[in-house]
C-alpha cells in the first residue's frame, strides 16, 4: 500500500468541500481564497464551542478529547477532530497517562441540519480512518451533531463509504499535484456558497472560445 510523505498531506476538512463542490475546494485549498457569509460564521462559532485544543474531560468510563490532531499516511491527509469520545473497553487500546483500554469515536459538529448528500459523512469517515491508522484499533462509526436540530446522527463507516473517501482523496491529490482548480458545475448549493462572487459559476460553466470553435469543426462546419 502506497503512503504519502508529510509534505504531500492535504487538509482533511477539504474533503467535505470537495465532495460538495470540487471548484469550491480548489478555490479554498489551491488558490487560498475565502469569504465569510452568515452560514460560514455560524459554522465557525459552533466549531469554536466544540474545540478546546488539548482539553480532556473524564466522565466515568467516557473520556472526551477536543481538538485532537490526526493524520493518515495512507490517505495523505491531516487535520483535527472536533471531539473524540473514548470509552473504556477490553477491545480498546492503551493511552499514555490513562489506565485501562479505550475505543475512540469521532464526533463532528455542523451547523444546520442533516444533508441529503454524503459530504459531512465522508469527512467524518476520513477522521475514523485516521484514528484507526494512528491507534491501531477499529473505529466502526462516528457521530454528526447538527446545531439546528441539536441531535446526533450516527454514521456507520461502511466499506462503501470508506471506498468513496479513498477515491475522492486520490482525485484531490491529482488536482493538487497539477495545481489545477476544477471548473464550476452550477447547482442548488451555489446560492448559499460564500465564494459565489469569486467562483462566478455561470461564467465558468460556459465553454471557452477554443472549445466552441473545435465543437463546430468536429460537427463539419463551413469549409475554407
Amino acid at each position: 500500500m502506497s503512503r504519502y510523505q508529510e509534505e504531500e498531506y492535504l487538509q482533511l476538512s477539504g474533503l467535505q468541500h470537495f465532495a460538495f463542490c470540487r471548484r469550491q475546494w480548489g478555490l479554498i485549498d489551491l488558490e487560498g481564497q475565502w469569504r465569510e457569509n452568515l452560514l460560514t460564521t455560524q459554522g465557525q462559532i459552533l466549531h469554536q464551542n466544540a474545540h478546546n485544543d488539548g482539553f480532556a474531560e473524564k466522565r466515568g468510563d467516557l473520556l472526551v478529547v477536543r481538538g485532537l490532531r490526526i493524520s493518515s499516511a495512507v490517505l495523505g491527509v491531516t487535520g483535527a477532530c472536533d471531539v473524540v469520545e473514548l470509552r473504556a473497553s477490553p477491545e480498546g487500546v492503551p493511552l499514555r497517562g490513562r489506565e485501562g483500554l479505550w475505543l475512540p469515536t469521532p464526533v463532528e459538529y455542523k451547523r444546520g441540519r442533516p444533508k441529503a448528500n454524503d459530504a459531512d459523512r465522508l469527512q467524518l469517515c476520513a477522521q475514523g480512518i485516521c484514528l484507526e491508522e494512528m491507534l491501531a484499533c477499529p473505529v466502526p462509526a462516528g457521530y454528526l451533531y447538527y446545531g439546528e436540530t441539536r441531535r446526533r446522527e450516527e454514521v456507520p463507516f461502511t466499506d462503501a463509504l470508506r471506498g468513496q473517501v479513498a477515491e475522492l482523496l486520490a482525485e484531490m491529490h491529482q488536482y493538487h499535484r497539477r495545481g489545477h482548480t476544477p471548473s464550476a458545475k452550477p447547482g442548488k448549493g451555489c446560492g448559499s456558497c460564500s465564494l459565489r462572487e469569486l467562483c462566478l459559476p455561470r461564467l465558468c460553466s460556459r465553454r471557452s472560445p477554443g472549445a466552441y470553435i473545435r465543437s463546430h469543426l468536429e460537427e463539419g462546419g463551413p469549409e475554407g
